[in-house]
């Protein structure tokens, strides 16, 4: 076996091939490809290195960085500029996020960019837009099939109206959010056409197996994702063949074996770099690697192929950054969040354990995770929500419930029954998904107005207002699925459309509410209460510097029901948040490192912290622990 080449020999490689490309003549892609090649080749290398074609593969994927930047706008190499002065430019107290599907929202692309001064009336700084590539007709996962990575699905627009979206909102101070859904492709998909027709090259894009051996065996490791629609890690193709499909049958998963996959999907992620994405939303980022005897889960290789993807957006796309989508163990979705891997993540579990502490109204587990779950890397941050366009799935560590005398299986029982309305005295109306009767399992699907029990008793509007107002001050960039803040309900007429009646996650993607939306400024609504409710949270937020940053560390309320954290930075925000039906009451004791004297940033009253503080039903404090909490 051939030694692997010294980074220096292949750096010498690239550039030759450079050369003879014709690509070689920008100084500023010079510059960032002197600075970086040494990560992307180390990460690059990690994975492929044993590969004879590691040094052409690398300089193949080099020229496209050098392309890519060649035909990169003005506009966008500007903002690469300022990015890279201001890297932590998503950190600031004053980023706001939403997200949406195109169609439901606003029907085209050229729809949402009639909502903008909606989005600027809010407050948004960031929107992400479901994926709005071409699918195949029918099924298709909520867009997460991708038949094209270059072509926008036609009913919405096209990739043109797309590029000048993201410039308008660029301008208007709101950055696009797209996902790259770099896993698997549609069945649809030109590469899956051609594997499928016999052809070896696209073939070797994916996982076949002539027959159930191989897969029989991985199987034995892998756990079930969608076991509603097929057993296992793998469907049956027409011709009897087997590939690796760990969602629906009708998404296959790449083969990142093969360098040539990487390759590929590089020059998919910089040709969105260059029509103006700013956030790429990595989907499904645990499977990207399968080895056989493993999960085929966060094996160390997905970490690498990361990081190569960085390392080559730092060379030809430096404005664009990586949210990760990982729905995995606490411990490991932390170990995504690197400035060198993904900048930004979801914090699945913040939401899903504020959830668990309205069903309960027990604030302990949550006061866990803000005590040992929250702390990232430097260059880096979360983004809160109080729910997404996926479902819910309880992702508490076990070990941590066993803490409080919690059987985790148990548990996730209770917390199953009760947001799908089987529990005695729930609140909540939500479906089951993907409910799964050999395990027991199953995941919850439900608008955030539906799930909090708004309009089924007195206490539905303060939980929603409530949950988002421990979105807003957590730590990290808070993002509203749009609709929820004016209380849109649940929606079963996805029942009556055959290509959605299976998935009950439709449910919780309902379609713009007019109406709702009409009454935002009507108080004598829930919808109008709500949407003032989180206008003025949200103002809020963006004047207090204390609540921008990563710095946070939990408050022990010696309450149960009381959730309590510190925002400790510029003056500091200490956060109560009172999750039971009833009113609580934190003792003077518990405050005694803290000034005497406070204010509550939400009713601008004074607190005397030598006394008492009682908190109403799922009341909330947001106390500036600084004579000026407006202050730098």
């Amino acid at each position: 076996m051939p030694a692997e080449p010294r980074p220096a020999d292949a750096y010498q490689f690239t550039l030759d091939a450079l050369r003879d490309a014709g690509l070689d003549h920008d100084p500023d892609f010079r510059a960032r490809l002197d600075r970086h090649f040494a990560t992307l080749f180390h990460e690059f290398s990690g994975v492929y290195g044993d590969h004879p074609a590691l040094l052409p593969e690398l300089a193949q994927i080099v020229g496209l960085a050098a392309r890519s930047w060649q035909e990169r706008s003005a506009g966008l190499k500007a903002l690469d500029a300022a990015r890279e002065a201001d890297p932590d430019w998503f950190k600031s107290e004053r980023m706001l996020g939403g997200v949406a599907y195109v169609d439901r929202y606003a029907g085209t692309l050229a729809g949402i960019r009639d909502r903008i001064p909606y989005f600027e009336e809010l407050g948004l700084t960031y929107l992400h837009l479901m994926p709005p590539f071409q699918t195949p007709e029918g099924p298709n996962d909520g867009g997460y099939a991708v038949s094209s990575y270059r072509e926008i699905d036609p009913k919405l627009g096209t990739m043109a109206e797309l590029e000048t979206l993201a410039a308008t909102l660029r301008e208007r101070g709101i950055s696009l959010t797209l996902d790259f859904v770099f896993n698997h492709t549609s069945n649809e998909h030109e590469w899956a056409r051609r594997a499928l027709a016999g052809e070896p090259e696209y073939e070797a894009y994916y996982r076949i197996y002539p027959d159930r051996a191989l897969p029989d065996r991985f199987d034995r490791t892998t756990r079930e994702i969608f076991p509603d629609d097929h057993r296992g890690s793998f469907v049956q193709l027409p011709d009897g063949r087997w590939i690796w499909s760990t969602f629906y049958g009708f998404q296959w998963d790449l083969n990142y074996a093969n360098p040539a996959v990487f390759r590929a999907m590089a020059g998919e992620m910089l040709f969105l770099a260059n029509r103006g994405v700013e956030v790429l939303r990595m989907d499904a980022v645990a499977f990207v690697w399968k080895e056989l005897g493993t999960p085929c889960e966060s094996l160390p290789q997905v970490h690498r192929l990361l990081r190569a993807f960085n390392a080559l957006c730092r060379i030809a796309a430096p404005a664009m950054v990586f949210k990760s989508e990982a729905i995995v163990h606490p411990d490991e979705v932390v170990s995504y969040v690197d400035a060198a891997e993904c900048q930004i993540s979801y914090n699945p579990l913040v939401m899903a354990l504020s959830w668990e502490a309205l069903a309960t109204r027990d604030a302990r587990l949550l006061q866990l995770a803000f005590e040992r779950r929250q702390a990232l890397a430097p260059g880096c941050t979360w983004v809160n929500y109080v729910r997404s366009h996926d479902d819910i799935g309880w992702t508490f560590a076990d070990e941590e419930a066993a803490e409080l005398g919690l059987n985790g299986a148990d548990h996730r029982r209770f917390l199953n029954a009760f947001y799908t309305g089987r529990f005695p005295g729930s609140f909540a109306k939500g479906q089951p998904f993907q409910a799964n009767p050999f395990t027991g399992d199953c995941r919850i699907a439900g608008t955030t107005a539906s799930l909090a029990g708004l309009g089924e008793d007195e206490g539905g509007e303060r939980r929603v207002v409530l949950l988002h107002a421990i979105a807003l001050t957590s730590a990290g960039i808070p993002l509203l699925y749009l609709g929820d803040e004016v209380g849109q309900p649940n929606d079963d007429s996805y029942l009556t459309r055959p290509a959605e009646a299976d998935d009950s996650r439709w449910l919780h993607r309902p379609f713009r509410p007019d109406a709702l939306y009409a009454a935002r400024c009507d108080a004598a609504t829930a919808a109008g209460r709500i949407h003032a409710a989180l206008r003025h949270l949200i103002s809020i937020r963006k004047q207090t510097p204390a609540l921008g940053g990563t710095a946070s560390h939990g408050f022990w309320t010696g309450n149960r029901h009381v959730l309590g954290f510190l925002r400790p930075e510029r003056g500091g925000v200490l956060v109560l948040a009172n999750v039971s039906d009833e009113p609580q009451t934190v003792s003077a004791e518990r405050f005694q490192a803290l000034p005497a004297l406070a204010t509550d940033l939400v009713s601008d009253a004074a607190v005397n912290l030598t006394q008492d503080v009682t908190l109403p039903a799922h009341g909330f404090l947001w106390i500036a622990l600084s004579l000026n909490p407006y202050s730098a």
